[in-house]
C-alpha cells in the first residue's frame, strides 16, 4: 500500500475528512499503518477528483499540488455573494442576463496568462492570518492579484435544472475544443434558442496551480455586464488522475471490508506518468538510497524516475550526466 487512492469526493466533505476516511479504511482492512495525505485541497462545497497518497506516495503529494487541474462549474447570473458561492450573503444584484452567444464570445478574454484577484474568503494569509478568518469577522481583506494560467475554457453540456430565462430548452450545449475531448458529460438538454437569456452557464476550465474558479466565475459575469456566483463546482481532473480512476466513499468502505484495497489503488508511479523512467543497477540504486550522486549517466537532462527493475528508487534530476536525488523512496 504505497500508492494512490483516487476519491470522487462528495459535496459536504472536507479534504481532511476524506483523508481520514482512507485512514479508517486502512485500519478496517487490517493494513499496516501508513502515512496518508491528499494531493490538493477541495472545498466542502466542491466534489470530484481528490488524489489521496498512501505511504511513500506522500512524498509526491507536493508535486501533485503544483499540477494543473480541470474543473466543471456552474455560474448563476444575477447575484454575487461575499464568498462567491452559495454559502455567502448576497452583496450585489443585477437584472441583466447574458445570451449563449455572449457567453461564448467572452470566454477568450479569460484564457492564457491572466491576473486574478483571489476571493476574500480564501486560505491565503494576510499578515499571518487566513483571509477567510478576517472576512468572517467583517474586516477588510486586501489581497494582491495573482498571475495564473487558464489553458482552456469552454462550455459544458447542460446539467439538470439549468434553464434559459424564457423557460425553453436547457443551458449551454457541449462546446469542447476540437483538440480537447469532453472530460465529463452530464445529460444535455436541447440547446438554447438564439437570443435567449441564460440564468446559468456551465463551463469547463483547465487551469494552473493557484487559480480560483470562484474568482473566474465572478470575472466572467462582470465581463458580461452582470454579476454571478458559483453554484456547482466539480473537479474532473487533477494532474494525471481523472474521474475514470476515482471511487466513491461507499466503494472505499466496501473494498476495505473485503481487504481488497489493492484492487482500487494505483501504484506510486501513477503520479509521475509524465516523467521518464531511468533504469538503474543494484549498485546504483544503493548509492541513490544513500543520497549519493551518480556520475557519468547517459540520460537526458531533467527529472527522471529511477527504477530498479519494477521497484521505484527515487525521483531524481539529471544534469550534465549527473543524477541527484530529489525524493527517495523506502521500498
Amino acid at each position: 500500500m504505497h500508492g494512490w487512492i483516487i476519491l470522487d469526493k462528495p459535496v459536504g466533505l472536507g479534504s481532511t475528512q476524506a483523508v481520514s476516511a482512507v485512514k479508517r479504511a486502512l485500519r478496517d482492512g487490517g493494513y499496516p499503518k501508513r502515512k496518508v495525505g491528499h494531493g490538493g485541497t477541495l472545498d466542502p462545497l466542491a466534489s470530484g477528483v481528490l488524489p489521496v497518497a498512501v505511504g511513500e506516495a506522500t512524498k509526491l503529494a507536493g508535486r501533485m499540488l503544483d499540477s494543473d487541474k480541470v474543473y466543471e462549474f456552474t455560474i448563476r447570473f444575477g447575484e454575487q455573494t461575499d464568498t462567491l458561492d452559495t454559502e455567502g450573503q448576497v452583496i450585489a444584484t443585477s437584472d441583466s442576463r447574458p445570451t449563449f452567444d455572449a457567453v461564448e464570445k467572452v470566454l477568450s478574454q479569460f484564457t492564457g496568462a491572466v491576473d486574478q484577484m483571489p476571493p476574500a474568503f480564501s486560505a491565503l494569509k494576510v499578515d499571518g492570518k487566513r483571509a477567510y478568518d478576517l472576512a468572517r469577522k467583517g474586516e477588510a481583506v486586501e489581497l494582491a492579484p495573482r498571475r495564473v494560467t487558464v489553458h482552456s475554457l469552454h462550455s459544458s453540456p447542460a446539467r439538470g435544472g439549468e434553464q434559459p430565462r424564457s423557460g425553453g430548452g436547457g443551458g449551454l450545449p457541449l462546446g469542447d475544443t476540437p483538440d480537447e475531448p469532453p472530460l465529463h458529460q452530464p445529460a444535455a438538454g436541447p440547446p438554447p434558442r438564439t437570443g435567449e437569456e441564460l440564468e446559468t452557464a456551465t463551463l469547463v476550465a483547465h487551469v494552473s496551480k493557484g487559480t480560483y474558479i470562484r474568482s473566474l466565475a465572478r470575472d466572467i459575469a462582470l465581463a458580461l455586464g452582470t454579476v454571478g456566483h458559483v453554484t456547482m463546482l466539480r473537479r474532473i481532473k487533477a494532474g494525471p488522475f481523472d474521474l475514470q480512476s476515482a471511487i466513491s466513499l461507499d466503494k472505499l468502505a466496501e473494498m476495505a471490508k473485503a481487504r481488497a484495497l489493492e484492487d482500487i489503488s494505483l501504484p506510486l508511479t501513477a503520479g509521475l506518468d509524465d516523467i521518464p523512467a531511468l533504469p538503474v543497477t543494484p549498485d546504483q540504486a544503493g548509492l541513490l538510497r544513500q543520497g549519493r550522486v551518480l556520475i557519468g549517466i547517459a540520460a537526458d537532462d531533467g527529472p527522471a524516475f529511477a527504477m530498479l527493475d519494477d521497484v521505484p528508487v527515487a525521483l531524481v534530476r539529471v544534469e550534465d550526466r549527473q543524477v541527484r536525488v530529489e525524493r527517495g523512496f523506502n521500498l
